[in-house]
């Protein structure tokens, strides 16, 4: 794992959000956290409505990225979604496929996943990843036109990057718990180190 140097200091965790700016951050997008090579790059769904008030990645309390990402191994402590540097230093980065933050992915149509594919594809050729890791098996399956595909390492890969589903992390989404979900990010762990 490459280490990247930034000249940023350590963030410190930004105002909680009111309910009026959460309301009021539809259609919000929130900038990628994205450097050339890193060894995996995260696509998540789009942003919420808290991420989109925050302007930060998997940012409403109870979303289970961080979380994951640590029990997984890619972190060597739990980080705060306000704290993408050092994401970037372990050589991390996070981007969505669809851009507009909204209340559900629901409210997303197959046109916006398809597009966000193209997009994928298109920074995943200017920055070269490693890996791509889609955050959201639903998403992946419509975005990529693969509707029986499964969590875990897919056939196909983008340009050079290898390329494996990841369950969407969200609290609202029961099907995974924490265990579990902290056990299919280890599985990209080692699949990461093996390459």
């Amino acid at each position: 794992m490459s280490k990247r140097r930034t000249n940023s200091v350590t963030a410190s965790a930004p105002a909680k959000p009111t309910p009026e700016q959460v309301r009021g951050a539809f259609g919000k997008t929130i900038p990628d956290l994205i450097a050339p090579g890193l060894s995996v790059l995260f696509c998540g769904i789009n942003p919420g409505l808290y991420s989109g008030a925050t302007g930060l990645h998997f940012a409403r309390p109870g979303n289970r990225f961080w979380p994951a990402l640590h029990a997984g191994g890619f972190t060597k402590r739990l980080l705060a979604p306000w704290e993408g540097s050092a994401l970037l230093e372990a050589g991390y980065g996070i981007t969505v496929l669809v851009r507009r933050a909204t209340a559900t992915a629901a409210e997303l149509s197959d046109d916006e996943f398809v597009a966000g594919r193209r997009s994928l594809e298109r920074k995943v050729r200017r920055y070269a990843p490693r890996w791509v890791a889609v955050v959201g098996l639903g998403a992946y399956r419509t975005a990529f036109a693969r509707p029986r595909a499964v969590v875990g390492l897919q056939p196909e890969r983008i340009g050079t990057a290898g390329l494996w589903v990841l369950p969407n992390p969200s609290g609202l989404n029961a099907n995974h718990q924490l265990p579990e979900l902290a056990e299919m990010f280890r599985a990209l762990r080692r699949a990461v180190d093996a390459r």
